[in-house]
């Protein structure tokens, strides 16, 4: 620790501070193809049934969000400030308000113009 309460590259009063590691990418990027593959062969080699392989993509997107925050965004529970959490709770609720809205005003349109 120097003069400036630095210790190697990360101060000491800031602990969200960690530098990131290749490892991590490299994980993050694996769990990314690996969630991109499954959900693109069900689909593409028709492996289960409509209504399924559409909650098998949601689901897959989801969890391929949350992979994304976590190992490229570098978003941690316990390291990150608050003020950053924050931020990503809120961002979920509007994108979540969008997605919902868009399929919302999509049924009502197919609803409406189906005889």
């Amino acid at each position: 620790m120097n003069e400036h309460g630095v210790q190697g590259e990360v101060p000491i009063n800031q602990p969200h501070l960690v530098k990131p590691h290749v490892g991590g990418y490299l994980a993050g990027f694996a769990f990314a193809v690996i969630l991109t593959a499954v959900p693109f062969a069900v689909a593409g080699y028709g492996l289960l049934d409509r209504r399924s392989t559409l909650l098998l993509i949601a689901l897959f997107a989801a969890i391929q969000a949350a992979v994304h925050v976590r190992f490229f965004l570098h978003w941690s529970g316990r390291r990150t400030p608050v003020e950053a959490t924050i931020a990503l709770v809120f961002t979920a609720v509007v994108i979540a308000i969008m997605i919902g809205g868009a399929t919302w005003v999509m049924s009502d349109l197919h609803h409406r113009m189906m005889p």
